[in-house]
């Protein structure tokens, strides 16, 4: 047992070390591993297709969806113009308008990546227009969009609600504050950088600009309310949800801003299409691994050597989020979640730790890990955008990442903080 299992690790690794897609590495070294158990093949295929057959998983297309038809029916660029009549008279607006925005992005599309595109394309130039230090504003930028898996709708907390069986509302309420305060610390962080490095306000605070911006951005701010507001009040689940976002969205674009063109329709469409084979893929190769792990008793092995090893509750959580902050500095978000919740969950319950707080406290550690190097995605997209050196921008980020383990340790040893809201959720 130790040597297939020690050998389907080492292919693992080697795969990732050539730089092969988390996807292709885990399925490559599950069949390594069914080959060196004798084991049929067909479990490849068979465990790849239950992983993914999941009535809740149809949305994550959904909501990809949502965001790429809101960037192409220029919704995004009302955000920020609102987002700037809010907060742009502070000193360093512009960084505050590219925080904010971020946040209510955040409550559309459900993906970091999405939030930092999407937003950054927006901001970026305008930063740099403006004198921001190129290596800060890309910091900034995927520092807003780390936040996008923390305030719902989230794709992690769906992947965690499907993987755990627990309940999607709950999860997407107890995201809204520690994703706020998350937000709310960036932004004051912003505004101390802005102080100190002589960038000033964008706009003079205006009550007429701030309601004209307001009646432009309304159908933008009404996506959120009826994507979110429909799951948590019962009335759609998160399939349906994200399957009225499309048609709102698309609604809005076509008949009220008529702006949303044959051509935008195919290529959001093709974009959605392919983040969402991406995901899935990695979903289904993950879920293979994961029957892999069970079959070999691994998770109860690392759960007895956990709680044998430590017994306090304090050091066995700080284990927890060592281990998923080292592991989303070089791996994809949604293959650790599906690799290591059969393994981390029951220490979570074992604890006493309840599976909503449990489930935030893993999603706002791999936020953290979307802005650390090497493959932190947020910081890699809005390098790209921005044309910045990644090395140079992780330098600047590192003051992003001290304010989220900061937050993080709030969340993960103050259970009111997402417990508290979701709490009024049936």
């Amino acid at each position: 047992m130790i040597g297939t299992a020690g050998l389907l690790l080492l292919v693992f690794v080697g795969a990732l070390g050539i730089g092969a897609p988390i996807a292709i590495a885990v399925a490559g070294a599950c069949m390594v591993f069914l080959f060196a158990s004798d084991l049929p093949m067909f479990l490849v295929a068979h465990h790849m297709v239950t992983a993914v057959d999941s009535f809740t998983l149809i949305a994550v297309p959904g909501f990809l969806l949502v965001g790429t038809l809101m960037a192409r029916a220029g919704m995004i660029e009302r955000l920020v113009d609102f987002s700037m009549a809010l907060v742009g008279w502070l000193a360093g607006g512009l960084s505050l308008v590219t925080i904010s925005a971020s946040m209510i992005f955040a409550g559309i599309s459900g993906s970091a990546v999405a939030d930092t595109a999407a937003v950054g394309s927006s901001t970026i130039p305008a930063l740099k227009r403006n004198r921001y230090a190129p290596d800060y504003v890309a910091a900034l930028v995927a520092a807003g969009g780390s936040i996008g898996i923390i305030i719902p709708p989230s794709i992690p907390m769906i992947i965690y609600g499907v993987s755990t069986n627990t309940s999607i509302p709950k999860l997407f309420v107890a995201g809204y504050l520690p994703g706020l305060l998350l937000g709310l610390s960036f932004m004051a962080y912003a505004y101390l950088v802005a102080r100190r490095k002589g960038y000033g306000e964008q706009v003079r605070f205006s009550r007429v600009a701030l309601g004209a911006s307001f009646r432009k951005a309304f159908w933008a701010l009404l996506a959120p309310v009826i994507i979110v507001g429909g799951i948590v009040l019962g009335v759609m689940t998160p399939t349906e949800s994200g399957i009225v976002g499309v048609a709102y969205v698309l609604a809005v674009g076509i008949f009220v801003h008529r702006n949303l063109s044959a051509r935008d329709l195919v290529d959001s469409f093709v974009e959605a299409i392919t983040l969402s084979g991406v995901v899935m893929m990695v979903v289904a190769t993950s879920g293979l691994l994961a029957w892999i792990l069970a079959r070999e008793g691994i998770p109860e092995q690392l759960v007895e050597l956990i709680l044998g090893g430590l017994s306090n509750e304090i050091a066995i959580l700080l284990v927890i989020n060592i281990t998923l902050l080292l592991l989303g500095a070089f791996m994809d978000t949604i293959a650790i979640m599906l690799i290591l919740l059969p393994v981390l969950t029951p220490v979570g319950l074992a604890l006493g730790v309840d599976a909503v707080h449990f489930g935030v406290i893993v999603v706002f550690n791999l936020a953290i890990g979307m802005l650390t190097p090497p493959l932190g995605y947020c910081l890699f997209v809005s390098s790209t955008i921005s044309k910045v050196n990644l090395g140079a921008a992780s330098l600047r980020v590192l003051p992003f990442v001290a304010i989220s383990l900061v937050i993080l340790m709030l969340v993960t040893f103050w259970p009111s903080v997402t417990l508290g809201l979701a709490s009024l959720v049936r």
